[in-house]
């Protein structure tokens, strides 16, 4: 059972393999004109076995053959044939199984309803595990039956998709600038995660859930360890477990990740995604609240208990992992968050094991600092009514952040629903009944009745107070420099309910569209800032409205650039007649069919670039002026358009073909 807990635990650890525990090959034999014999074979590496086709239920996956085109192009003769197996009790899933060692081979006879069909393709669905690691993998195989007919089977792109993806790629002059950007990141993003997560696991630890839990385990690893040195490097190995297993967590994303570095950005900006997250942070939210409990099944923590009682090394991580499935309806959505916010930065699955990391590392913190320090266990605060008044507190703000998701998915849509008047004024709503709620005069299930407002929660009810202060000019028409501490979280200025002048940040004129910019900056000799944005980019809102606003960088802006804001994650349909193939070098084919994925393929390909904010400064020619910048702050901003525009200058003046 324990090996069974620890494969079903440590799954995560597969996404490190360096090497596939199973590699494929294939080949086939012509028995006919129309039937023939198609072979694969699976080499296996030594301590790894592969599971066959015939398994029980409620074990691993059995390898299955699935074949594209049957019935209409070819038929299948019989079941597929396979090699023998090895036939034993399996411990990982206790009970008996039959797998494949060192190499597999398996046979599959077809019979061709089209003789001059050329090209059999299909997929292989599998599963392949050691003594502690599993993986599952879905391998496509082809057999070209007939190499004249290989390239009718391909996807091909018309002339015009190739017209349209070579309009895509600029000739760019001083490409070396490009470099730079590669080596220079802005500041410290893991950082930032870490001390998001960090935070985020101090509140946990202030929760029903958790809080009861630390003078208990701490105790009792000092009193049964029979001295106290003992008990010092017990509880320190259960803090360590905690990090471990909250940073393991995070392991599977890696593969996800892998498969394409940007799919976690692309999911955070996903319409359906985000909707998806709205609903699970108000399902949250209500679990906060008190009307139901958010667990996981009552036998996992059961399962990992019994193993907890074994004692020793494996004892103490059982029981890490029991404080982890016990504390879940509390963790959860605070992991939630931190999910969700990790989606939304780039640096994919990397920036979510720091933040991971930091909530494991806050969430480990008291018990081995109180195993240090016993003495400290008495003036622990005691359990009681406040820490519900914090979960329910924790509800609201999950409400607050609910409403984030939804606004992205009304940008990105172009819904036009929640303007950002609306939107501060539910945030307002929310803040006020979090001020009623703290004051008293709201109560929700698990509040104790009767219970006294204490000097600290007097202290939070200002702060939200003055929040609410904060919050009201936001409702008002003229938004600027108001609410600049919560850039990016409310939609921008310019997505407003009352009529505006321009659907550009801050009423500057920009184009929306690369060419029409382009034609418009060379009409005007006039240099280019190339603004690679997104709807739902946090930080493309904090520049706008905290860099972009100050008085000379909009001088500057307003006066001397041609602005191009070209919106990478904006889901609105092309016109069908702009809808084209686009074909990678690796000879991948992706249909562009929304704004943001042109611009996203168009940002990817000419500048190596795939995050929000970009800026690049640019003539029409192609000319660049200087290297791309990020996020940044407002006296270096202020510097770079400063020398690009000098550069711009510089070059009109130079002779003709002198090059810079």
């Amino acid at each position: 059972m324990i090996k069974k807990l620890i494969f079903l635990f440590f799954f995560g650890l597969l996404f490190l393999q360096a090497q596939e525990p199973v590699t494929w090959s294939t080949d086939f034999q012509k028995i006919s004109d129309t039937e023939y014999l198609l072979m694969f074979k699976a080499d296996i590496i030594d301590k790894w076995h592969l599971y066959s086709q015939d398994l029980p239920k409620d074990g691993p996956l059995p390898t299955e053959f699935i074949f594209e085109g049957i019935q209409d192009r070819y038929v299948l003769l019989g079941k597929v044939e396979q090699s023998t197996v090895v036939s034993a009790y399996d411990p990982i899933f206790d009970m008996d199984l039959s797998w494949f060692d060192g190499t597999a081979t398996f046979q599959q006879k077809i019979r061709l309803l089209q003789p001059d069909l050329g090209i059999i393709k299909g997929e292989i669905s599998y599963q392949a595990c050691d003594d502690k690691l599993c993986i599952f993998r879905n391998e496509p195989f082809q057999f070209v039956l007939d190499p004249s007919h290989l390239v009718l089977e391909e996807k091909t792109v018309d002339q015009r998709s190739r017209a349209q993806s070579e309009a895509l790629n600029l000739a760019l002059k001083n490409k070396e600038l490009l470099k730079k950007i590669t080596e220079e990141k802005e500041g410290n993003p893991l950082l930032n995660l870490f001390l998001l997560g960090f935070i985020g696991g101090l509140v946990a630890l202030l929760t029903p859930c958790v809080f009861p839990m630390i003078p208990l385990t701490v105790s009792f690893f000092l009193k049964q360890s029979g001295s106290k040195r003992k008990g010092v490097g017990r509880a320190l190995l259960y803090a360590f477990f905690i990090l471990l297993i909250y940073v393991l967590l995070s392991l599977p994303f890696h593969f996800i990740d892998a498969l394409d570095p940007q799919i976690l950005n692309t999911l955070s900006t996903n319409i359906i995604m985000n909707l998806l997250f709205f609903g699970v942070f108000v399902f949250f939210a209500f679990s906060f609240f008190g009307y139901f409990e958010l667990t996981l099944p009552s036998n996992w923590g059961n399962r990992s208990d019994t193993a907890a009682s074994g004692g020793g090394v494996l004892g103490i991580f059982f029981m890490a992992l029991t404080l982890a499935i016990v504390s879940f309806s509390c963790t959860g959505p605070i992991l939630g968050s931190l999910l969700a916010g990790s989606l939304s930065s780039d640096g994919g699955a990397t920036q979510l094991t720091v933040g991971m990391a930091g909530f494991g590392f806050a969430l480990a913190l008291p018990f081995g600092l109180l195993a240090f320090f016993p003495n400290t266990l008495k003036s622990i605060p005691k359990s009681g009514g406040w820490m519900t008044k914090v979960k329910v507190t924790l509800g609201f703000l999950e409400l607050a952040l609910a409403l984030k998701f939804l606004s992205n998915a009304d940008l990105v849509g172009h819904w036009g629903i929640l303007k950002r008047e609306i939107f501060i004024g539910i945030w307002l709503l929310i803040a006020l009944l979090l001020f009623v709620y703290l004051m008293g005069w709201l109560r929700f299930p698990l509040d104790i009745k009767g219970a006294k407002i204490s000097k600290l929660q007097r202290f939070f009810t200002l702060l939200v107070f003055g929040f609410i202060i904060y919050l009201i000019p936001g409702l008002g028409k003229d938004q600027t420099g108001k609410l600049t501490h919560l850039s990016g979280f409310p939609p921008p200025v310019f997505y407003s309910v009352y009529p505006t002048d321009s659907d550009c940040p801050l009423g500057l004129n920009c184009f929306k569209d690369y060419e029409q910019g382009r034609a418009y900056a060379e009409a005007n000799d006039k240099p280019i800032l190339l603004d690679f944005t997104g709807w739902a980019c946090v930080n493309c809102r904090k520049m706008e409205e905290n860099v972009w606003s100050q008085g000379q960088v909009y001088r500057l802006l307003n006066e001397e650039f041609v602005i191009i804001s070209l919106y990478v994650d904006d889901r609105q349909k092309l016109p069908e007649r702009d809808q084209f193939d686009f074909q990678y070098p690796n000879g991948r084919v992706k249909t562009i069919a929304t704004v943001g994925e042109k611009w996203a393929t168009f940002q990817r390909i000419n500048f190596s670039a795939a995050s929000q904010p970009f800026y690049v400064l640019m003539s029409a020619d192609g000319t660049l002026l200087n290297s791309p910048i990020q996020y940044t702050d407002t006296s270096t901003y202020r510097a770079w358009l400063e020398s690009g525009l000098k550069s711009h200058k510089e070059n009109k003046q130079a002779p003709k073909g002198y090059a810079f």
